[in-house]
């Protein structure tokens, strides 16, 4: 709990400073968070924080997911989860504008918050037909390759769970359909390690990014025109190269791959 200073302690408001010290119970190591668990490590009962749980459920600074509390979009939309992904945008940061200066193409990252694939870092391609897409943007995980390789941190009864009021069907060819189809194109996904999505005349190749416990952190990609990823070779090259860079950052935040080689 934040002390206040003794000349400003008739003006805190008890329940915002509760509130805030539900938020800052979540980090890198601490992702959900039962009711129990919160009331716990704040020493008070469960009944005492409810309704602060479900205010900033429905604020959108908490995501519900069946019994445990997870940060939602609004923490990264007003400015939390910046601060807290900093380190991952400064490793990756050099890195990508390595890979994206060997290959003209364009590199973004991005992390996931409930569907959608947020945008930390983009390293921009400076040529007539390439894909840059804001740092900041949103899109549906299942509609890219990022937002795809970010899923396969999630098993099948977590996928279920996340997506079982989204509907699926309002989204165009490649995009799954249905939650059986989504579970499956995961697990493939996260069989093959990598993903490669076409759309609007342009191509992404993406994969992961592991942090020091292993769990999938991020997402990279490398973007670019089907002119300049068609040509024979070139898609596999570009790969390659990806699959590098996402191991160099992986390794700088810590990872260690203990999978024992093919």
């Amino acid at each position: 709990m934040i002390e206040p200073l003794d000349k400003d302690v008739d003006y805190l408001v008890p329940a915002l400073a509760r509130g805030l010290s539900v938020l800052g119970l979540f980090n890198a190591q601490v992702r959900a968070l039962s009711i129990q668990e919160i009331a716990e490590r704040l020493q008070v009962s469960t009944s005492a924080i409810y309704r602060i749980l479900v205010t900033l459920t429905h604020m959108g600074y908490l995501n519900k997911l069946n019994s445990h509390y997870e940060l939602g979009a609004r923490v990264v939309s007003d400015g939390f989860s910046y601060l807290a992904s900093r380190d991952i945008v400064d490793v990756a940061m050099p890195h990508l504008n390595a890979l994206r200066d060997r290959t003209s193409l364009s590199c973004h990252l991005s992390i996931r918050e409930h569907t959608d694939s947020l945008y930390l870092y983009r390293a921009f391609a400076a040529q007539r037909l390439s894909v840059n897409i804001p740092v900041g943007t949103r899109i549906a995980c299942h509609c890219t390759a990022m937002g795809r390789m970010l899923l396969t941190a999630l098993d099948d009864a977590r996928l279920g769970a996340l997506y079982q009021h989204i509907r699926l069907d309002d989204y165009p060819s490649p995009a799954p359909r249905t939650l059986p189809e989504l579970q499956s194109m995961i697990r493939q996904d996260r069989e093959r390690g990598w993903v490669v999505h076409r759309s609007d005349y342009s191509t992404a190749i993406a994969t992961v990014i592991h942090d020091h416990t292993g769990q999938v952190t991020a997402a990279i990609n490398l973007s670019g025109a089907d002119a300049v990823m068609d040509p024979e070779g070139a898609t596999e090259r570009f790969q390659t190269l990806l699959l590098e860079t996402s191991a160099c950052i992986s390794r700088e935040l810590g990872y260690r791959d203990t999978r024992p080689l093919a």
